[in-house]
């Protein structure tokens, strides 16, 4: 009896579990699908579960420099945000985590203070330092602003505490320097913690719509979710919606590349933050 009430509810799991991953997929097949359809049968009902006439007119319209000149836009600014991030982010973290100095309680507390604060409250002020400084348009009005992002700090702070004080003894007995100690001994350990903090820049970059929209002016600096949300208006009050999830479907390929490729150190990071302590 009792194996049989097991096998029932291994059963049951696995057919809620199926259940629950094609509720999830059915989005992404529904782009993949639309993405090879033209508008007219993009917006029919009932709807046509799978292109019986598929078409590569959405991909073509999509094949004009600009595109590629916004495609190339998003990828730099995500890439370089998420480089520097990381960077500052791990330095800042092992720095407030191990070293004892006046104010160290204050400072992560104004770092936990600003996670609270959403962008729209210092749009104004920050929207003025730009223009001051004459950086409106260009890549670093969109990376720089990025840099002190409070979350990434306050993430690889609770990584950093996870490094054995005696390694860091260890270190300074043997002559090595701050620089040479973190890089050498702290970063292997808080590798997880930086690629799960790549995977969340890199997506919050790409997908920063808000930002993008305020800070650029001309076509050329647009980056590819604005420059889709722009394309996708054909004639007035219509929305091209074939063309819409093609543009969507390459604009997600980049977040899933780099999603598979710091998967493992994501997955790391997740089990670390769940036995710590």
């Amino acid at each position: 009896m009792k194996k049989k009430k097991v096998n029932v509810l291994g059963i049951v799991s696995m057919v809620i579990l199926i259940a629950l991953a094609i509720f999830f997929i059915f989005p992404f097949y529904w782009i993949l699908t639309g993405s090879f359809k033209l508008q007219e049968v993009a917006i029919t009902i009932p709807p046509e579960w799978f292109p019986v006439n598929p078409t590569l007119e959405n991909y073509k319209a999509l094949l004009v420099p600009l595109t590629g000149r916004w495609f190339f836009n998003s990828v730099f600014i995500s890439t370089s945000t998420t480089v520097l991030v990381c960077s500052t982010a791990s330095l800042a973290g092992y720095a407030l985590a191990k070293k004892k100095f006046p104010g160290v309680k204050i400072i992560f507390m104004i770092f936990v203070g600003a996670m609270a604060l959403p962008k729209q409250v210092i749009l104004i002020p920050l929207l003025k330092f730009i223009t001051e400084l004459n950086l409106m348009d260009t890549y670093a009005a969109l990376i720089l602003p990025a840099i002190g992002w409070p979350f990434g700090v306050f993430l690889m702070k609770q990584f950093s505490h996870s490094v054995p004080k005696e390694l860091l003894e260890s270190a300074r007995i043997d002559g090595c320097g701050e620089l040479r100690t973190f890089y050498s001994i702290v970063l292997p350990i808080i590798k997880p913690g930086v690629g799960a903090l790549a995977i969340f820049t890199f997506i919050s970059s790409w997908n920063d719509y808000f930002s993008q929209l305020v800070f650029t002016n001309s076509q050329e600096m647009k980056t590819l979710p604005l420059g889709l949300a722009a394309m996708s208006q054909g004639a007035e009050f219509t929305i091209n919606y074939g063309l819409l999830m093609a543009g969507a479907l390459i604009a997600s390929l980049p977040m899933i590349v780099v999603f598979l490729i710091f998967q493992s150190y994501f997955t790391q990071g997740v089990t670390m933050g769940a036995i710590k302590g």
